[in-house]
């Protein structure tokens, strides 16, 4: 094969970007013929990885037909439909976001005021919580959200809801979830570059205080209902490959419901 590759699933070729040419002159001069081999084995896409290293190549690969697909820190991926109507998935369209419920053992809840918001004129009380590192569970985001923003330690223990909003950062979606923790320590050792203030706020006036929003009340709401999925363990999932969340009946591998 002249620019060679491995064939997915669905008939698509993914080429192999260390067996790029190096030089523009070079990629040029084979693309044609690459082409016309492409079409007569009747490949229906052509996923092309260019690092950033060989980003050269990258005005020929338009020039030929290729289109932008998505990129990160050290490459570029571009895509050729050779057939009408070929699909092509889409890359991430969404944000996950895992934030902290902890309410200590006095009906105090744990509340930051970021540094970083528009009405610097007084404190806005919210929970503490942030975006999913690659990788990362929610459960084991929402601790160390926690950790990193005020220095409190805490353990999961349920799932209570999750909202799911349009049009959030480079108008991408956005899902965050909302994790009901238990705290294991209350010292706070907040972070002073992101945080301006972090608390201890009785429950009750943090549900009634106007320097809260009804979201964040409503969170903190749902949070305290019977409503509550728990993280289980299934027989099928490899330890840390995957997270399931289940209200507590539920018994893996068990009878199904009505």
């Amino acid at each position: 094969m002249i620019l060679p590759g491995q064939v997915n699933l669905f008939n698509g070729l993914e080429l192999e970007a260390d067996r790029l040419p190096d030089s523009q002159r070079e990629f040029a001069r084979v693309l044609p013929a690459a082409l016309q081999e492409w079409q007569t084995a009747g490949y229906r896409l052509i996923w092309l990885r260019v690092p950033i290293a060989k980003s050269i190549l990258i005005e020929t690969a338009v020039e030929a037909g290729f289109v932008f697909h998505h990129s990160q820190t050290d490459y570029l991926m571009l895509t050729l439909a050779l057939e009408a109507n070929t699909f092509i998935p889409h890359y991430a369209t969404h944000y996950i976001g895992a934030g902290g419920v902890v309410i200590d053992d006095e009906s105090r809840i744990l509340v930051v005021s970021e540094r970083f918001r528009r009405d610097r004129s007084r404190p806005h009380w919210k929970l503490p919580g942030g975006a999913l590192h690659a990788g990362e569970g929610v459960a084991e985001a929402a601790i160390r959200e926690v950790r990193e923003e005020t220095g409190v330690e805490t353990e999961f223990r349920h799932l209570a809801a999750f909202r799911h909003w349009h049009g959030y950062r480079f108008a991408k979606s956005d899902i965050y979830m909302v994790c009901r923790l238990a705290p294991i320590s209350t010292e706070i050792t907040k972070d002073d570059h992101e945080i301006e203030h972090c608390i201890w706020m009785p429950l009750d006036e943090y549900l009634s205080t106007e320097q809260v929003g009804a979201f964040n009340k409503d969170i903190v709401r749902a949070t305290l209902s019977d409503t509550r999925l728990t993280l289980m363990a299934l027989p099928q999932h490899l330890p840390g490959s995957q997270e399931f969340f289940a209200h507590p009946d539920f018994i893996p591998n068990g009878p199904a419901g009505p």
